[in-house]
């Protein structure tokens, strides 16, 4: 087939490139050309999505099969897809889990679940994939709706429970401790993006996949503490976790707190079943210890491990820490 991916070089859709590729599709990526080159064995098309009547006429004269967009993010966005994706055999919208909110019923959160968004990224993605759906119901659309949770790979980087930051790899390495919200058990799920592009390559074309939602995610779970310890492990160094409340991390203005506020001191846990059943070549290989070892070792080689902060703001949260519990202030492990 075909297919047009709608972004092409991000953490995601980097590796479904090369994954459509070796299926023997024609791949083309649509972007602004700003984040380097398409993998390879894709073409590009440079434009910008925004300028929505070059961007579909664009779409409409190339004549794809199928197409993906990773970077649709609201309903006009999605309006925008279906006129330049009309005709094609099958369209994947790439959405979220944020789409639930973090108010659930049951754990594991299935498709089926009421989407009660507490961002204005899931109020988005809602509205974006109601579009989709509503023109599948009335006009046959031939849309998938897919919802990752915290897919991790190089072009991301490895995440931490607390905030936007990496310098916590850097204090780990130095043998400095590092914060968790509470006690750090609340539940995630990580998958790995290359295993990720194997749900889509999987899923793209299979006409019983169309009209559905899925949850692309790995199964089972494990905790904010066991995946920092997988990640020391893997560093060669084990640092104390020092636990602080979510309410404390947010009084303290902890830079880009804002994900663990919205996400992460969350019990984050979705089923899987449906995407298995449907598309049983999703089937995640890539373990947690083998994942962060990739990522890591792509972020060293690539310069992007940040130095810590000595007496920065991690330090000194720790140090208040330790006064209030009456330990000795020191940082350094």
């Amino acid at each position: 087939m075909k297919v047009c991916i709608v972004g092409g070089t991000g953490n995601i859709s980097g590796p479904i490139v090369p994954a459509l590729v070796a299926a023997g599709h024609e791949v083309v990526c649509f972007n602004r050309g700003q984040s380097g080159p398409v993998p390879a064995g894709a073409r590009a098309i440079v434009g910008d999505r925004s300028d929505r009547p070059a961007f579909e006429a664009t779409m409409q004269s190339e004549r794809f099969d199928a197409a993906i967009d990773m970077i649709c993010f609201d309903a006009d966005d999605a309006a925008s897809d279906l006129r330049a994706f009309a005709g094609v055999d099958h369209f994947i919208q790439v959405s979220t889990v944020c789409t639930y909110g973090v108010d659930y019923d049951e754990l594991p959160v299935t498709e089926e679940h009421p989407l009660r968004p507490i961002t204005d990224y899931g109020r988005n993605k809602v509205a974006a994939d109601e579009v989709f759906l509503s023109a599948h119901r009335d006009a046959g659309f031939p849309v998938t709706i897919v919802k990752p949770s915290t897919t991790y790979g190089p072009k991301l980087g490895l995440l931490r429970q607390i905030a936007w930051d990496f310098s916590w790899l850097a204090r780990v390495l130095e043998g400095r401790p590092i914060l968790i919200c509470g006690d750090g058990l609340a539940i995630h799920q990580f998958l790995h993006v290359d295993d990720a592009a194997v749900g889509f390559a999987s899923m793209l074309g299979r006409p019983a996949c169309i009209g559905q939602t899925y949850n692309l995610v790995r199964e089972g779970y494990t905790t904010w503490r066991t995946y920092h310890e997988t990640a020391m492990a893997v560093l060669g160094r084990q640092v104390e976790m020092i636990g602080v409340s979510s309410r404390d991390l947010e009084l303290l203005n902890v830079p880009g707190h804002e994900i663990c506020t919205d996400i992460f001191r969350h019990n984050v846990y979705y089923s899987n079943e449906k995407l298995r059943r449907d598309v049983p070549e999703f089937a995640p290989a890539v373990s947690l210890a083998e994942g962060i070892d990739r990522v890591f070792g792509a972020m060293q080689a690539d310069g992007r491990v940040p130095p810590s902060e000595p007496g920065g703001w991690e330090d000194q949260i720790i140090a208040r820490v330790r006064t209030m519990r009456g330990e000795p202030t020191c940082t350094d492990g």
